[in-house]
């Protein structure tokens, strides 16, 4: 399911002179500038195939505060998986198990263990969205198929991105049903934490594969380079990443790519494709207002969170300036902080959410800044090889 990215392209390489903390200009707001021929209305879903659905909803409902909304499966026609919806604001999520051990959707957490499947955007016309990009060169998955029944019609296509992680364009318009033809609605609220919308979904990519994902981005959705890291930018004592941040033209979708760098010991990049075998997913950053009252809330329900060195509060005070959360609860909940010219951003990781070492979470609160953190990256960095130590992959 692996698509092929060819040789960068001359109009990636313009973005990569561009390089730095600057924001590209959102098509919008360049006089004169051409419509989009892919318009994407934002992220539609995101779905993971995992060992146990029902146990994996139970877990994101009680620990993250996701209402159970819909829930497809044998009882509702479907009888080669059962998917459990998850919203909580704009966010949803899909919780995908296989029924039985032929199943491609089991043959897949085998070998990634629970991971994210599919980053589904949503269109006003999946047919075109799906012309449009294999025109392109994507290789595609699934044709743009028609899902209908009382409630009304969807309309959905799939292309291939890094690894076994698919694209799906979504056209919803009208559609009255729980969520789309094949489930049922079914709710079990989750307890309320304050979560509200996907900021951004980060890629762990192969060592050497980042520019040719960038130029895939670039080619075949039109998303322009928003910030680029080097490993100076990234690294510590031991081991260093780089990262590109790929967007849409309108900002709506923001895909992090991240690649190894050459250090003295193995960086968590490899460790994540070492565990995941391959490409895939690393993190879901998701938005809150209020990012103590939100941390308070997981940590309440058994989130558990990377913890940051001491130090690094000691310091904070001279480099973010005067802000309106109290320090001491950041110190006290291990929330990191950053200023640029826009403003500031709070932020804060989970630890994996499953045994491997692989999927985790970003908890952001942005206060003006559209950031992506960068005087956290070395903090970041010595918790997450606290944990790699105590795993004994550093």
């Amino acid at each position: 399911m692996n698509a092929q990215p060819t040789d960068q392209s001359a109009g990636v390489r313009a973005a990569e002179k561009a390089a730095g903390e600057q924001p590209v200009l959102r098509r919008r707001d360049v006089p004169g500038a051409p419509e989009d021929a892919l318009p994407l209305r934002g992220i539609a879903y995101i779905e993971l195939y995992v060992g146990n659905a029902r146990q994996a909803a139970h877990f994101y409902r009680t620990a993250f505060g996701f209402d159970v909304v819909a829930y497809a499966g044998p009882e509702t026609g479907v009888r080669d998986r059962a998917s459990y919806v998850l919203r909580q604001g704009g966010v949803r999520l899909i919780l995908t198990a296989g029924l039985g051990p032929a199943s491609p959707i089991a043959e897949h957490a085998r070998i990634h263990g629970d991971g994210v499947h599919d980053v589904a955007f949503l269109v006003d016309d999946a047919a075109v969205a799906y012309a449009v990009t294999t025109g392109r060169g994507a290789k595609g998955i699934k044709p743009p198929t028609v899902e209908r029944n009382a409630d009304g019609l969807v309309v959905r296509a799939t292309v291939a991105a890094y690894g076994d992680t698919v694209h799906t364009f979504v056209a919803n318009d009208g559609y009255r049903g729980a969520f789309l033809p094949g489930y049922r609605a079914r709710l079990i609220p989750g307890p309320r934490v304050g979560l509200h919308q996907i900021d951004h979904v980060v890629a762990n990519v192969e060592l050497g594969k980042m520019n040719e994902w960038v130029d895939y981005y670039a080619r075949i959705f039109g998303f322009g380079q928003l910030v680029h890291f080097d490993d100076k930018d990234i690294s510590t004592e031991y081991s260093a990443l780089m990262s590109k941040v790929m967007q849409d033209g309108d900002g709506r979708i923001k895909l992090p790519i991240n690649e190894p760098a050459t250090g003295r010991k193995k960086s968590q990049i490899q460790e994540y494709l070492d565990y995941y075998q391959g490409p895939g997913v690393q993190h879901i950053a998701l938005l809150t207002d209020d990012i103590v009252a939100t941390v308070r809330a997981l940590g309440t329900h058994g989130v558990e969170f990377l913890r940051t060195p001491g130090a690094y509060y000691d310091a904070l005070p001279g480099r973010i300036g005067t802000i309106d959360e109290n320090l001491a609860e950041l110190r006290e909940l291990g929330v990191l902080a950053d200023r640029d010219d826009e403003g500031y951003l709070l932020q804060i990781f989970t630890r994996p959410v499953q045994d491997r070492p692989t999927l985790f979470f970003e908890v952001i609160q942005r206060k003006g800044s559209r950031g992506f953190g960068k005087g956290n990256f070395k903090a970041l960095f010595e918790a997450i090889e606290q944990e790699q130590a105590r795993r004994g992959n550093l």
